[in-house]
C-alpha cells in the first residue's frame, strides 16, 4: 500500500468519528490565558534577578571608583655635611642643625730672616749712645739682628764717635751725615747730641734701606751706605 493510500485511509477513519480533517491547527479555549500567565512571570522573574557582573560594570561606566588602599611612599633624606638635614614623615616635618665642619687651620711657618752676617752686638752699656740706639729700634718693632746690623755699620762709619769728621769727604757725627747739618732737620743741637744723631741717622736708613740690615748688606757690597 501507497503512503497516501495510508493517508487517505486515515483521514477517513478520523471524518467518519467527528475529527476536523481540514488540516488548520485548531486551538483550545483555555490555551490562551496559559500562555499569557507565563508570560508575565517571565517578565517579573527577569526583572528582580539580581545584575550580572556585565551589567553592573555596564550600568557603573563613567563613575570613579575610589581605590581600595592607599600605598604609602618612605621618604629619603640626604644628609650633606655642613648644610641642614630636613627630615620629613606622614606626620612630622623638623629641620635639625647643620652638622659641623671641622677645618683644620693651616700653619705656615714664617721663614727665619737671612743672616745679616753681622756680628752680634750683644747689651750696650746703659746711658750709651748705643743703648739709646736699641731703644729707638725697639719703639720701631725692630729686633736684636737690626740693632747688631746698626752696630756693625756705625762701628765702620764712625766708631759711634758723636763728634767723628771726615774731612776728605765733610761727613760729620755718628751716623756721618754728609753734610753734617742736615742732621739739623731732627734737632738744633745736632753737633753734640746723640739722641739727635741717632734719630736722624735711622729716619735716613728706613728711607733708604727700610732697616739697618739692608743699609750694612749695601754697605757690605759698595763700602758705603
Amino acid at each position: 500500500m501507497g503512503r497516501h493510500s495510508r493517508i487517505d485511509e486515515l483521514r477517513a477513519q478520523l471524518k467518519s468519528a467527528g475529527g476536523d480533517v481540514s488540516g488548520r491547527h485548531t486551538r483550545t479555549s483555555w490555551s490562551l490565558p496559559i500562555f499569557a500567565s507565563l508570560a508575565i512571570f517571565a517578565f517579573i522573574a527577569v526583572t528582580l534577578a539580581p545584575p550580572s557582573a556585565s551589567s553592573t560594570s555596564a550600568s557603573n561606566f563613567g563613575t570613579i571608583v575610589a581605590p581600595a588602599a592607599v600605598q604609602t611612599v618612605e621618604l629619603q633624606s640626604v644628609i650633606v655635611a655642613g648644610e641642614p638635614t630636613t627630615v620629613a614623615s606622614r606626620d612630622v616635618f623638623s629641620i635639625t642643625d647643620p652638622v659641623p665642619v671641622v677645618v683644620e687651620p693651616v700653619v705656615v711657618e714664617a721663614s727665619s730672616p737671612a743672616s745679616s752676617g753681622a756680628p752680634a752686638a750683644g747689651v750696650p752699656d746703659p746711658g750709651s749712645a748705643q743703648a739709646i740706639a736699641q731703644s729707638m729700634l725697639q719703639s720701631m718693632g725692630m729686633g736684636d739682628d737690626q740693632y747688631s746690623c746698626l752696630v756693625a755699620l756705625w762701628n765702620r762709619e764712625s766708631g759711634w764717635n758723636i763728634y767723628a769728621y771726615n774731612a776728605s769727604s765733610g761727613a760729620y757725627g755718628i751716623p756721618q751725615s754728609l753734610p753734617g747739618d742736615k742732621m739739623a732737620s731732627a734737632g738744633a743741637d745736632w753737633a753734640t747730641n746723640p739722641a739727635t744723631q741717632i734719630s736722624w741717622g735711622l729716619s735716613y736708613i728706613t728711607s733708604r734701606y727700610s732697616t739697618p740690615c739692608g743699609a750694612w748688606e749695601h754697605s757690605e757690597n759698595n763700602g758705603w751706605y
